[in-house]
């Protein structure tokens, strides 16, 4: 940082002049050189922001003109040195310097002027040669993540470093986009409002440095340093660097997910893999990116099937955009709010805050049905799914669960949905999992060998076999039950088990041997709802 005035009287060169402070105006201000003289004029020999060493003859002859030629002159003050030339000032010296606005302090004992001229010079020119090499690091820090693509949060982090601040990036929302990482959570605290407030006047506004992002005329977002920072300028620069780099951004990427989204895929990434594990931080970032507070968040999945996969990855990739559009927009819409992020073709996982938690069932069977009806009108999507891992009071125990949402969203997928909202683990159970693996040859060679019998009958008898050890096996060999369902005599009904056992060789009876077999009945049912589809 420059010098001030008032650490120029510090220096040990000064010090040693046992210097007596008779005005203090622009004590705090930066001085832009030292000049030593004792000419009565040196008004043709000032630029501006100079402190003046001085021996004060001239001073002692005239105060009041001397010290109104340097103040026009743009001089900050004058330093003179008693005893040489000058026995003592003439009285109120200090009171005419004050009325000028100059720094007038007096020196008492000898000194080198030129011990500080070089002093100060030797420090200017290393405060100078310093800002010089920051400068060109911050250009080329930023040049080179331009060049590379660097996401919203990569830029951030960058600006963050440089400082050793915090930074946060906001829309004109004053929803945060992207923070820091390790930026302390209460600093993202109540983000709106207190954000909202900086834009104020007066005491109630926050000591935030702020530079906006894009054009002028077309600004979308600012970037912030939620406190005082230490160095007001330089950190100003970074900002306006990390901001030119960021509107580059903006241009390159217009055509992915929108900014907020991009933030909250980078947060669920984040605690994914470990970057975020205080539950403090990742509940003030995500309420700073929308996320409200709520007694328990649900992990959700959405996964839609598509008619036929696209041969254009472009094509592809904007139709994801527009599922995840489409989900984000519903789940708004409804008066929920929640993070979302594409982990995968057709599929947006989320966190999500219902608006009312006294009525959880009804809420989700509600959003259920929107969803379903707005992401249909995604170009290429068929059918889709949502579904929902256990409920946690936690944000980052939410989001580890939405490996288990997208389990369940996959499983879900592959049975036969139908108009159901959404789905539970305990919606998809042993039957999801079989439609889940209904393709894999091993799964289907097994159902063959248990039920090759069954399936080869040709009597033309109804109900089929395949039909009555269905039924047998969905009632656990309720024999009652089972003549009642079927419409069947007992009699006839223990002759068809009968016959159905000696064909398969097995005992109906027995308790592996039915779940044997009611596995393999699974298994053909899902590969027989495929084929129907």
């Amino acid at each position: 940082m420059p010098l001030t005035v008032g650490e120029v009287i510090g220096l040990p060169a000064v010090q040693r002049g046992a210097p007596e402070v008779l005005s203090a105006r622009r004590w705090d201000e930066p001085i832009r050189w030292v000049h030593s003289s004792d000419l009565a004029d040196l008004s043709s020999l000032l630029q501006g922001g100079e402190l003046v060493l001085t021996t004060g003859a001239a001073l002692a002859r005239s105060p009041r003109k001397y010290l109104r030629g340097l103040a026009d002159a743009g001089a900050l003050g004058v330093v003179v040195e008693v005893g040489s030339e000058v026995e003592e000032l003439p009285a109120g010296v200090g009171g005419i310097a004050d009325d000028l606005d100059l720094a007038l302090v007096a020196l008492h004992r000898t000194v080198r002027f030129v011990d500080i001229t070089e002093a100060v010079h030797r420090r200017i020119v290393a405060e100078q040669y310093e800002e010089v090499a920051f400068d060109r690091r911050v250009h080329e820090t930023f040049t080179d993540l331009s060049m590379k693509r660097a996401s919203l949060n990569g830029i951030v982090d960058a600006a963050a470093r440089m400082l050793d601040e915090p930074v946060v990036l906001e829309d004109l929302s004053h929803q945060a986009l992207a923070a820091s990482t390790g930026i302390a959570a209460d600093l993202l605290d109540d983000w709106e409002r207190r954000s909202r407030r900086h834009t104020g006047r007066g005491d109630t506004a926050e000591p935030w440095t702020v530079t906006g992002v894009g054009p002028r005329s077309q600004q979308w977002g600012r970037l912030v340093v939620p406190r005082a920072p230490a160095d007001a300028l330089r950190t100003t620069m970074v900002l306006e660097r990390a901001a030119a780099a960021l509107a580059m951004h903006r241009m390159i990427e217009q055509d992915r997910t929108g900014l907020q989204q991009q933030a909250q895929s980078g947060l669920i990434d984040d605690v994914l893999r470990g970057r975020i594990t205080d539950e403090r931080d990742a509940a003030a970032r995500a309420q700073a990116f929308g996320l409200r507070r709520c007694a328990q968040y649900f992990p959700a999945v959405v996964r839609a099937a598509r008619v036929a996969p696209s041969a254009d990855p472009v094509a592809d990739h904007r139709r994801n955009i527009a599922f995840l559009d489409a989900v984000a927009h519903t789940v708004k819409a409804a008066g929920h709010s929640g993070l979302f992020s594409r982990r995968g073709d057709a599929e947006v996982g989320m966190v999500l805050a219902l608006k009312d938690s006294r009525s959880v069932d009804r809420a989700l069977e509600s959003l259920g049905n929107r969803l379903r009806e707005e992401v249909h009108r995604v170009d290429g999507v068929t059918t889709s799914v949502l579904a929902l891992g256990p409920p946690a009071e936690q944000i980052t125990d939410a989001v580890a669960g939405l490996a288990e949402a997208a389990h369940i969203a996959e499983v879900a997928s592959a049975l036969r949905p139908g108009e159901r909202p959404y789905f539970r683990a305990s919606d998809v159970r042993l039957r999801g999992l079989l439609s889940l693996l209904r393709d894999d040859r091993r799964v289907q060679r097994f159902a063959e060998t248990e039920l090759k019998a069954v399936l080869s009958d040709d009597s033309g008898a109804t109900p089929s076999d395949l039909e009555v050890l269905r039924e047998y096996l969905r009632l656990a060999g309720n024999k009652a039950a089972l003549a009642q369902r079927l419409h069947m005599s007992r009699p006839a009904l223990y002759k068809r088990l009968a016959a159905i056992r000696d064909a398969l060789g097995v005992d109906l009876d027995d308790g592996e041997s039915m779940t044997s077999l009611h596995v393999a009945v699974m298994v053909v049912d899902a590969a027989a709802a495929e084929r129907s589809r």
